[in-house]
């Protein structure tokens, strides 16, 4: 067997039994080489083979990784994204960027279906898994559900469960997610570099009566995130459109 492909045996090996786990950062390329006995080329092959399986992602100027687990974001589902993150066994940690009581701005006005004079809770959270900042939220509750909320400590309870909790039914969400690139803005709250892929997801949430409660949108790395559904004659709808000109 070459050289490389052993080494790339041993490194699999290594991923694959949790010596390096997901979205951790290999050893330097001059340190695997000097402890495998080989040249830099050699080693460099050997992350070739395991990039080329999927193993590993290498970020110029910050190294090789492991590739991060990917969240699978479930369509059907009508869950906080901490909720989807825990049901599917990450640890999640959430930092509150910012909350305020604040004019409601006309973009989001027109999504609630209230006056551009009334104000809502802004709640600006960034969600952490995997070692990584992966997800940055800004949610905007409407009055008078925003009064309910002034105590409620967001860094260990979702936005849902603060609404379940003060007696706001939530009944579901329209949704839409479409591809964008991180700009630099967004590129101090997450653990990735401008220009980077993301999804964009604009969600509105519904009471019983159609009263929309919340705004969200949500920028989420794209190396971390898979979209699945799970499709039946009468059950998820989904619809394929062309992304709207953000002019």
């Amino acid at each position: 067997m070459a050289r490389y492909r052993a080494i790339a045996a041993d490194l699999a090996a290594k991923i694959r039994d949790g010596h390096y786990a997901p979205g951790e950062a290999l050893p330097a390329q001059r340190e695997l080489s000097a402890a495998y006995g080989v040249t830099l080329m050699t080693l460099r092959q050997a992350l070739r083979e395991l990039g080329d399986e999927g193993l590993i992602v290498q970020r110029p100027g910050k190294g090789t990784f492991v590739t991060p687990p990917h969240l699978a974001y479930q369509l059907g589902s009508l869950r906080s994204f901490a909720d989807d993150l825990r049901e599917q066994g990450h640890e999640v940690r959430t930092i509150v960027v910012a909350r305020a009581r604040l004019r409601v701005p006309a973009r989001v006005a027109a999504r609630l279906r209230v006056r551009e004079t009334e104000t809502g809770l802004r709640l600006e959270r960034v969600r952490a898994f995997a070692g990584r900042r992966a997800i940055h939220q800004v949610s905007w509750v409407r009055e008078p559900h925003a009064d309910l909320l002034g105590d409620v400590d967001f860094t260990t309870t979702s936005l849902y469960a603060a609404l379940a909790d003060v007696g706001v039914v939530v009944a579901r969400a329209s949704e839409t997610i479409r591809p964008d690139v991180l700009d630099a803005h967004m590129a101090r709250h997450l653990d990735e570099d401008e220009g980077a892929p993301v999804l964009v997801s604009d969600r509105i949430t519904y009471g019983p009566d159609g009263t929309a409660l919340v705004a969200d949108r949500a920028t989420i790395l794209g190396s971390m995130m898979q979209i699945t559904a799970d499709r039946a004659a009468t059950g998820l709808s989904l619809r394929w459109g062309a992304i709207p000109s953000q002019a």
